[in-house]
């Protein structure tokens, strides 16, 4: 967990500010400095580990991150690899509450609210599949769920229906055809089936 600064973490993470602050101003880029530290705040029955995170930023700004754990290794592994990732976690569950209204749970009947989550759970892994597969290599490669359903999804177009073929008209004002015609093509690409097994 993250865990807000105060002075005693301030006082241990002087050194390693002082030492990214002068590679800094040797070189001009972002440094990093990692230490796990022993400390126990005064409500606390016991000391725990703590993670100081040592960061100086162009524009000469020290930036210094505080974060407790019961995990052992290497703090910069535990930090980038687990803390960071579990924030990226968050932000796309954030994504599927903002982007494709999971949070719209207003019907008194729990069924209800729960279906609206399953339908806002699968437009995310439906969107998702897409980013993995469609969007590779394009401007949209990590773009948000928002920026793809604006981008993509929400758009206006006339969908002409004949024996052998399907037609999508755009406007003529809709911004992205080049990158619509190119996801549509990559997801009626035949895709290997996975077999398991002998």
């Amino acid at each position: 967990m993250g865990l807000a600064r105060n002075r005693v973490l301030e006082r241990h993470a002087t050194p390693l500010l002082e030492a990214v602050a002068r590679k800094h101003r040797a070189d001009g880029q972002v440094h990093r400095l990692f230490e796990a530290i022993h400390y126990a705040a005064q409500t606390w029955d016991r000391p725990r580990r703590v993670i100081i995170k040592a960061e100086h930023l162009v524009g000469d700004k020290s930036n210094p991150r505080f974060v407790v754990t019961n995990l052992p290794g290497d703090p910069q592994e535990l930090y980038e690899g687990v803390y960071c990732q579990r924030g990226d976690m968050e932000n796309r569950i954030k994504e599927q509450q903002l982007q494709l209204f999971a949070d719209r749970t207003s019907c008194h009947r729990f069924v209800a609210n729960q279906f609206r989550v399953l339908l806002a759970a699968a437009a995310y892994v439906l969107v998702e599949h897409i980013r993995r597969t469609a969007l590779v290599g394009t401007e949209l490669e990590r773009a948000a769920v928002g920026t793809i359903r604006l981008k993509l999804f929400k758009i206006g177009a006339l969908v002409v229906r004949s024996a052998r073929r399907i037609l999508v008209r755009m406007a003529s004002a809709y911004a992205w055809p080049e990158l619509f015609q190119q996801v549509a093509r990559r997801l009626s690409e035949p895709r290997p089936m996975l077999t398991s097994g002998p």
